[in-house]
């Protein structure tokens, strides 16, 4: 797919939006008989679940929409949070009844729901990685409640959480610049559970084929006079052999939150322990030289070397104040810590032949990082005639210190088809040296102007960012890179609101990564730290409500330079790929008893400009031309209290690598789902079961973007859990 012209052009692709939102009312109102019989002029709002809204003051979490699968809105950045309608950006907010009647385990079970979203991994690690709108973002990239360099760093795990929250887009100016340089096509953010008006108290057991079982307990309740007070905490620990023979994985978590909800005062602190153990888990898969490629293995086979083993633990704590000095003016901060510890033995493969035998790399490595941030600003209202203003300015800050070791062995030969290679020898990683050093500042100032009472909401805002980064030889303990470098990302959007159900939006965003310290040993400047990249994104959309059904629409397109070696043997920033795209949702309970969710996003994702103009013209790799997504639940109308589910995800075929010579073909997965919601010695509780790759296809998922390596997808795979609430 290509998208014609140079320049996306706002107006066509605006009026493209009108024209098919407008053609959704006609389908919303056969939703039921009493939306039918509304009176000319009455309008439809969208349908809060009371059980999960909080009456909170200042900054308040969005409600849940219609059908309980997201929220209303989402945090963003800078903004705090936001109802959908009124932002000029694309969001969706997942929540946690999605996250507990899907069972998802960590942040890419809910991406499963997300057509602009593709999971993957990292290589040779167990990390999740992830693709928005056709750009890599990394776990280390994943914020909590809106601060970077909190979140656990390849895997989390989502008991502790109420929302997660994907930002689509550059996000430069609304988030800072990304830790790990990800980002620049959308960010997730992660909200955690705290206590609620109603009190919780409930016990999950899960067991997972072929031998996984776990427990969960989620305890909440508010204290006080006025119930001021709040306290939530999730221990779950999960443990043994899913659905890939030999892979056995222990998860266990443990949390705390509390909150003060005061008049004028709000705080809240949240604190955790995540740690995942695998043992033989099965690595990714790279193409090596290879022009064509062999079919998937199973996907319940583990070609993983004996002996490979990952040990992750994450420390982290964050506080948060708010403070309303006046009617119109809030001041807020945050600060949040985090300690993670690595140490495994890897070993992953690079394919030879297309029979599947490959060589098969070994990897001792130890990790360390510390990290402490932090946000300061003020929201101001007032207004100047008939225009409304809400000024957000502030400062965000970011010390991380990275150590680690590693020491890497000779290749085996083996067989993806077979049970691997013969015994892989790891030597020893050693102690942890101290590996990098960054500083990441920024300052930021935006208005949103509104007018025409509130029909028109004009955004503009620029963020001034520093990077600092100190680089240092494992080795010797010698600085090999040092690094100082600001630049500014500005945003400016616009949204209408057409009428009650229909916004439409139009924005321009930048984003921004650390520069690549050059490694080419071939490169005249080796050990150079290149200026950030800088991606440029336009975009244009409608977004509607109608109560109980919404979605939206939009058109984008963004730009990203890339490096490489030169004529000159310069590594420079001299390249780029652009990212033109359609996507499409759809959300909510159009018919009561039954829910939907999902849609199809379409990229054309362009090398526009390659090392000596090679592969100019060609598809960038891991970026499937679309990707669609569609769910469905269904309450049972002769059974009260069950209800069945089904999910179908098609991912068309992905290139491998820049020159296009080798691609892994499309595939399709359906999942379903059933609960039951009944009471047992007065007890409510809840049966689930779901089912992903019911069909149980053997499939490459997903390409990277970056390294040429391929994920097996999973097989049919099966999970029970009972909860109960006391």
């Amino acid at each position: 797919m290509r998208f014609t012209g140079q320049k996306l052009s706002s107006t066509l692709l605006l009026g493209t939006a009108l024209a098919l939102v407008c053609a959704a009312p006609h389908f919303a109102l056969a939703q039921s008989a009493d939306d039918a019989t509304a009176s000319e002029g009455e309008t439809t709002k969208a349908v809060i679940i009371e059980s999960e809204a909080t009456v909170e003051a200042g900054d308040p979490t969005p409600p849940v929409y219609a059908g309980g699968q997201v929220a209303t809105g989402t945090r963003l950045g800078a903004f705090g949070n936001k109802d959908t309608m009124d932002t000029p950006i694309a969001a969706t907010g997942y929540t946690s009844e999605l996250i507990k009647n899907q069972q998802a385990r960590d942040i890419s079970d809910v991406m499963d729901n997300d057509p602009s979203v593709i999971n993957t991994n990292g290589f040779g690690t167990f990390a999740n990685r992830f693709t928005i709108r056709g750009f890599d973002l990394t776990a280390d990239d994943v914020s909590i409640d809106g601060l970077y360099g909190t979140a656990p760093r390849q895997s989390v795990a989502l008991e502790m959480f109420d929302r997660v929250e994907v930002i689509k887009g550059a996000s430069g100016f609304l988030n800072g610049m990304a830790p790990s340089s990800g980002g620049l096509g959308g960010n997730i953010n992660l909200v955690p559970k705290r206590a609620g008006d109603n009190p919780v108290t409930s016990f999950t057991g899960s067991y997972g084929a072929t031998s996984e079982v776990g427990g969960h307990f989620d305890f909440g309740r508010r204290f006080g006079s006025e119930d001021q007070f709040g306290v939530r905490t999730n221990v779950m620990h999960r443990v043994g052999e899913a659905s890939i023979e030999d892979e056995d994985r222990e998860t266990s978590l443990g949390s705390i939150a509390l909150d003060y909800r005061g008049n004028d005062t709000r705080i809240t602190f949240d604190a955790a322990i995540n740690k995942l153990r695998v043992e033989e888990g099965r690595p990714t898969v790279a193409a090596g030289s290879l022009t064509s490629l062999p079919s998937a293995p199973s996907g319940s086979h583990n070609f993983a070397a004996d002996g490979t083993y990952s040990d992750l633990e994450d420390k982290f704590a964050q506080l948060r104040f708010e403070y309303d000095a006046t009617d119109s003016t809030m001041l807020y901060t945050a600060i949040g810590a985090h300690n993670s510890d690595e140490i495994g033995d890897y070993s992953s493969v690079t394919l030879t032949g297309t029979d599947g035998s490959g060589n098969f790399g070994s990897l001792a490595t130890v990790y360390e990082r510390d990290d402490v941030s932090g946000v300061a600003g003020i929201r101001q209202e007032f207004e100047t005639g008939p225009v409304k203003h809400e000024i957000n300015a502030g400062t965000t800050a970011m010390w991380q210190e990275a150590r680690q070791n590693y020491n890497s062995g000779s290749n085996v030969a083996g067989n993806i088809y077979n049970s691997g290679p013969s015994t892989v020898a790891f030597g020893d990683a050693g102690d942890a040296k101290l590996n990098a050093h960054t500083i990441l500042t920024s300052y930021f100032i935006a208005d949103t102007l509104s007018f025409m009472d509130d029909k028109i909401h004009l955004t503009g805002g620029v963020r001034r960012q520093n990077v600092k980064s100190r680089g240092y030889d494992i080795s010797t303990g010698a600085k090999n890179s040092n690094y100082d470098s600001s630049a500014n990302s500005p945003m400016a959007g616009i949204v209408g609101n057409v009428t009650d159900q229909i916004s439409v939006y139009a924005n321009y965003i930048e984003g921004l990564a650390k520069g690549e310290t050059v490694t080419n040993a071939s490169a005249t400047n080796r050990g150079e730290t290149l200026a950030p990249f800088k991606t440029e994104q336009m975009e244009v959309g409608a977004k509607f409500d109608f109560g109980t059904f919404g979605g939206s629409i939009a058109l984008f397109q963004a730009e990203k330079p890339s490096a490489f070696l030169n004529s000159s043997n310069v590594y420079t920033t001299d390249g780029e790929q652009r990212n033109r795209g359609l996507e499409l949702t759809a959300f909510g309970e159009p018919v009561i008893g039954t829910r939907i969710l999902g849609g199809i996003t379409f990229v054309d994702a362009e090398l526009t400009k390659t090392q000596n103009g090679t592969n100019d013209g060609n598809t960038a790799p891991g970026v499937p031309e679309y990707q669609a997504t569609l769910g469905a639940e269904y309450d049972l109308p002769f059974l009260n209290g069950a209800t069945v589910g089904g999910r179908l995800i098609h991912t068309a075929s992905q290139y491998v690598n820049t020159g296009n010579t080798v691609e892994i073909p499309s595939w399709t997965r359906f999942d379903m789902s059933a609960r039951y919601v009944t009471e047992l010695y007065d007890y409510p509780v809840t049966f689930r079961a779901n089912i992903e790759n019911l069909t149980d296809n053997d499939y490459w998922e997903t390409a990277s973007t970056q390294w040429s390596y391929m994920t097996v997808g999973k097989p049919l795979t099966a999970t029970f859990s009972l909860t109960a609430d006391f």
